[in-house]
């Protein structure tokens, strides 16, 4: 549901988990990413802060990070030792100390921008992976997808989607990745280098969720802590296979070449590592982030709560969405989700608990949509309907082809039509139409 309006800040119709959980008597934490207007944290519900107050911006450059309310106590850190994603879990181990000053419960929205871009990461973690990439996303596609295969994780007669098509930022150029062995010996190895800066982003936010585990196991509350974790897009395809942001402003993308391949991650550094490497980190799914075809809106969550939740190494493919959070916080912390909050009329929860999920129970069907920058989905039992903007909708059974590459929308013309009314009232109910007529960019 679209609560951001055009001027940047979030609804009065609408509240934060961190409102509605204060109702609880929680105490409420963020560490991370506030991505959601020019309100703050603190004036949303939340009791302390730290982290950056936009969409991204360099991991390395204490300045671009926030602590509030402001007055609070702040880490010193020495000149070069600063690392975003360090640093803020340095707060969130702060943060779960001061939830011990008394028995109240606590909620912790940990939010790191990693491994958004820009690409940036310490050289000693950059070096597990240097040469790692070097042989390519087509190759690294189908080892990833025949290891999927034997993992029982998709169906043994699946089939790998081609390479992806791409679009730059402004739509103005369209094609398809080309094939690793046509890039020339200097793009791959700039490539290969972004894509190891990314995977040591990843290894350095696993370093410090271990570091928060770690606490909980010391202080005896990990059992009784419910930990959820998913990341909040497909694979980041911005924007042309070669990557982009090198120049922030214009997305521009920039050839890296031998010496300047070891700037590469450092603080002087600024870039992505673009559809090529998108579609790779999809694989098996088709496209990526902004699209709402799977590859775009699918993202694995994994849940922990030991003391409640017994399923252990159990996948459950049932489908959820972000909208559920709200719910299923409402359920465990036994708060009431209001219909008015300091005066203001609030919009009614989209979602439904996950907990029956978790308890392993089984759940009726849903229907679920989706819309991100006029790219659209529809997921009906099994089946779903996506759409890039400019094109006709696309009819997958997902139940036999989530990888939507077999278009059954002629065959059922009727049921395309059913499916598009229930988007377009989805749609008008939501605010998701009319679009704005300004078109601000911003990523997530």
């Amino acid at each position: 549901m679209k609560h951001l309006d055009i001027g940047g800040f979030l609804k009065d119709q609408c509240v934060t988990l961190a409102q509605v959980l204060k109702g609880g008597d929680y105490h409420t934490y963020l560490a991370g990413k506030w991505h959601v207007g020019k309100q703050g944290p603190i004036k949303k519900g939340f009791d302390e802060f730290y982290g950056l107050l936009g969409g991204f911006t360099s991991f390395w450059d204490q300045k671009d990070y926030s602590r509030l309310p402001e007055g609070r106590p702040q880490h010193q850190y020495k000149d070069g030792e600063f690392y975003a994603t360090d640093a803020i879990t340095d707060y969130a181990l702060d943060f779960m100390e001061d939830s011990r000053k008394d028995d109240k419960p606590y909620f912790l929205y940990l939010s790191y921008n990693a491994p958004h871009f820009p690409l940036q990461a310490p050289e000693a973690d950059v070096a597990k992976y240097e040469g790692m990439y070097d042989r390519g996303w087509d190759r690294i596609r189908e080892e990833r997808f025949n290891r999927l295969k034997e993992l029982k994780l998709i169906p043994e007669d699946a089939k790998l989607p081609p390479r992806s098509e791409y679009w730059s930022r402004d739509r103005e150029i369209h094609g398809v990745i080309p094939s690793w062995d046509s890039l020339d010996p200097d793009r791959q190895k700039d490539l290969s280098k972004r894509m190891a800066i990314y995977a040591a982003m990843v290894d350095r936010m696993d370093q410090n969720i271990g570091r928060v585990i770690e606490d909980l196991r010391e202080n005896n509350e990990l059992d009784n802590t419910l930990i959820l974790f998913c990341s909040d897009n497909g694979a980041c395809g911005e924007w042309d296979p070669w990557g982009g942001f090198d120049n922030w402003i214009t997305t521009s993308n920039f050839l890296h070449r031998k010496g300047d391949l070891d700037k590469m991650g450092g603080p002087d550094s600024y870039h992505s590592y673009g559809s090529g490497w998108a579609s790779a980190c999809s694989t098996p799914l088709r496209l990526y982030k902004h699209y709402g075809h799977e590859g775009g809106i699918s993202t694995p969550l994994i849940a922990q709560w030991p003391k409640v939740v017994t399923r252990q190494g159990e996948i459950d493919h049932r489908p959820g969405h972000f909208i559920d959070f709200m719910a299923t916080m409402v359920d465990i912390a036994g708060v009431e989700y209001p219909e008015k909050y300091e005066g203001h009329q609030i919009l009614p929860m989209e979602g439904k608990s996950m907990l029956p999920a978790f308890l392993g129970k089984e759940e009726e069907q849903r229907t679920l949509c989706f819309e991100h920058e006029q790219h659209c989905g529809i997921r009906h039992g099994k089946w779903k309907l996506s759409k890039i903007k400019e094109r006709d909708w696309e009819l997958y059974n997902i139940e036999n082809d989530r990888n939507e590459l077999v278009n059954v929308a002629d065959i059922y013309p009727e049921l395309v039509e059913k499916l598009t009314s229930m988007w377009k009232q989805w749609a008008d109910r939501t605010n998701v139409t009319p679009r704005p007529k300004t078109n601000l960019y911003q990523s997530s």
